[in-house]
């Protein structure tokens, strides 16, 4: 009896790992988020159309999205719609350069990017869309809103089946709206604006990689 109680814990405990993040989500009484309620069939509409473009590594069966890993293994992602901590997910694209599938994950009162390695499985969180030079090599991304309260421009470079942070700045998102562009594959420039009209000129500077591999900061 008590090796099958213990082949019936691992067998679940397979099982929801297996379903993503379900495993912490149970209604609990809780009502179903509105926003959930009200926009998910216009979501998973579009939704269809990129997934159309990536039909051999992401599906969609109603609150659940399935990602093809490498090795013919599946990873999938459940939406929890219950509550103040609702959240759910809405497939993007898949980024060839970085070997990883991005996921926009909602909450009701925020969104970031789940980006999901295929050679792992592993997940990591970043606050905008990652953008890569002409090379490749790495991408930028930028966290910048006033609340939740974020401010840090961060480099990060495939490492495997995991991500290497190479740099990160903080960024003045308490009062200017950043962004960051590529001009070259070891030069970004980074632009931000005030978010009053009365205020003066934003902040600008630019971030050099040395040959070291070191990145630097240069400007006001």
């Amino acid at each position: 009896m008590r090796i099958r109680a213990v082949l019936a814990a691992i067998v679940w405990g397979l099982l929801m790992a297996t379903a993503g993040q379900a495993q912490d989500c149970a209604p609990a009484g809780r009502p179903i988020n509105p926003d959930y309620q009200r926009d998910s069939a216009d979501d998973w509409r579009e939704e269809a159309q990129r997934i159309k473009s990536h039909e051999l590594l992401a599906s969609r069966r109603h609150d659940r999205l399935q990602l093809v890993l490498d090795g013919g293994k599946t990873l999938e992602l459940v939406d929890c719609p219950f509550g103040e901590g609702a959240r759910w997910y809405l497939y993007e694209r898949y980024d060839r350069p970085g070997g990883f599938h991005v996921v926009r994950t909602v909450t009701p009162d925020d969104f970031s990017y789940t980006l999901v390695i295929l050679k792992s499985g592993r997940q990591f969180t970043v606050h905008s869309s990652p953008v890569w030079p002409p090379d490749r090599s790495r991408f930028v991304t930028v966290a910048c809103s006033i609340e939740p309260a974020r401010g840090t421009l961060s480099i990060q470079a495939p490492a495997g089946g995991s991500l290497a942070t190479e740099a990160e700045f903080p960024l003045p998102c308490e009062r200017e709206s950043c962004s960051a562009r590529w001009d070259h594959e070891s030069w970004i420039s980074v632009t931000c604006a005030p978010r009053e009209a009365s205020a003066k000129k934003g902040t600008e500077f630019v971030l050099m990689r040395g040959k070291d591999g070191a990145w630097n900061k240069f400007g006001r």
